[in-house]
């Protein structure tokens, strides 16, 4: 039950914050707004206000805003989407991208903050009977300090000392109780993991920045994130690194571990989520908001619209590859996470 609520939670929020985007610039630059739907499928209410019918349906996955002229239907009503300016047709458009990135931003402010950040520390939470570190006399709550003589600041810089001296010992340093204490540790090796470990189960701790520097940080790790994620497109588009997709199966299965963490871990995965709905949302694939843009564009270039029905064919031959492509990402991440048939 925690894992369907988490998956409800997840995709709605995430997909239903993208269309309020669209729907909120929309109203600003007085486009008509024909409906504004919560969820998919038959409508359990749908009141009108004004002239925009807000509907709560069934399939609580999200939602869509339906503005008038969306659908390229050719229209002579002033407030219609088609026959607004080009830069307000662009922003309402852009929209739905910068609220999932506004999102991610706002989620990492609050793990960051109040809800905390997990952390692996140096601190031993437990070590491996009969393994190197056992042998050497280090036990739960130990705290390792230094490798070598060299200070330990965080766990990554315990793994790439420990990594390091395959086949040398290690003169690690802990602090128990306030005292000091050097002891010499052999590294093994792990046919499973595929590396030389010491046999370190370390404690994660929650960390929690202040209120300004929960906002700073936020906001700078989305900014990072953002610039990373294009680096790795342009990685991608010129073969540099391969192409590893994950769709809606794998993302549920990432949910449903994340749920049964803890919230922490489903609000650092909500917002990793966002910022790339958001930015995958940009790219001039038909049928997403970055094929609109590019339409857009290209008619700020040409100083001519595209013909309406030319522009639907193209989202429509457009939709249907995407779906090949979802089924096909789809039937990839059951091998890959259920094992079931051949990989590729």
């Amino acid at each position: 039950m925690t894992t369907v609520i988490a998956l409800v939670a997840v995709f709605g929020i995430l997909v239903s914050v993208h269309e309020l985007g669209h729907y909120l610039v929309a109203k600003l630059m007085g486009m008509r707004v024909n409906e504004f739907s919560l969820g998919f499928g038959p409508a359990l209410f749908s009141p009108q206000w004004g002239e925009t019918k807000y509907s709560l349906r069934i399939i609580p996955l999200g939602g869509y805003v339906r503005i008038a002229g969306m659908e390229m239907d050719k229209t002579n009503d002033p407030d219609a989407f088609p026959n607004r300016p080009l830069w307000q047709r662009f922003s309402v458009i852009l929209a739905g991208p910068v609220m999932n990135l506004a999102l991610a931003a706002i989620l990492y402010i609050l793990a960051f903050g109040p809800i905390g950040t997990p952390t692996i520390t140096t601190t031993v939470a437990s070590t491996v009977p009969h393994y190197p570190a056992y042998t050497a006399g280090i036990r739960a709550g130990d705290k390792i300090v230094a490798v070598d003589r060299r200070a330990i600041g965080n766990w990554t810089e315990l793994q790439k000392a420990i990594v390091s001296h395959a086949h040398q010992p290690l003169a690690i340093t802990i602090e128990r109780h306030g005292l000091k204490k050097t002891v010499t540790v052999h590294t093994r090796y792990d046919k499973q993991l595929k590396e030389y470990i010491v046999g370190i189960e370390p404690q994660v701790a929650m960390i929690h920045l202040g209120f300004f520097a929960s906002i700073r940080s936020g906001v700078d790790y989305t900014v990072r994130l953002t610039g990373r994620w294009f680096v790795a497109m342009y990685h991608l588009v010129i073969g540099k690194s391969r192409f590893d997709l994950t769709g809606p199966v794998g993302i549920a299965v990432y949910v449903s571990q994340a749920a049964q963490d803890g919230l922490p871990y489903l609000v650092l995965l909500a917002a990793a989520l966002s910022a790339n709905l958001g930015l995958f949302n940009v790219l001039p694939i038909p049928v997403l908001d970055g094929s609109r843009l590019f339409l857009l564009g290209l008619e700020g270039v040409r100083r001519k619209a595209m013909d309406p029905d030319r522009e639907n064919m193209i989202h429509m031959v457009g939709f249907v590859v995407l779906m090949l492509f979802v089924l096909l990402v789809t039937y990839h991440d059951i091998v890959h996470f259920f094992h079931v048939g051949a990989p590729f």
